[in-house]
């Protein structure tokens, strides 16, 4: 069986990548954003009740690629500091 498909359903699927490609730069901010704001935080400064919520955030951030990780800092223009 030979599958066509027609130029509304390609379409339709640009439009949806599209959108997902906004979104995934839209997530890419917040990300580079939080991880400059993880990394400027000294962790003994914290009002208590936030080391949790910091230690939950800067952990999903390391489990990141090194490549999206480069990829949120840049759309924030920040740097890894080594």
């Amino acid at each position: 069986m030979q599958i066509s498909i027609n130029q509304d359903e390609i379409n339709m699927l640009r439009a949806e990548v599209e959108i997902l490609m906004r979104e995934r730069h839209d997530l890419l901010k917040v990300t580079g954003a939080a991880a400059g704001l993880i990394a400027e935080l000294d962790s003994h400064d914290l009002p208590v009740g936030t080391e949790e919520a910091a230690e939950l955030l800067a952990s999903n951030i390391n489990t990141l690629p090194e490549e999206t990780l480069q990829d949120a800092l840049d759309s924030v223009q920040a740097a890894i500091a080594e």
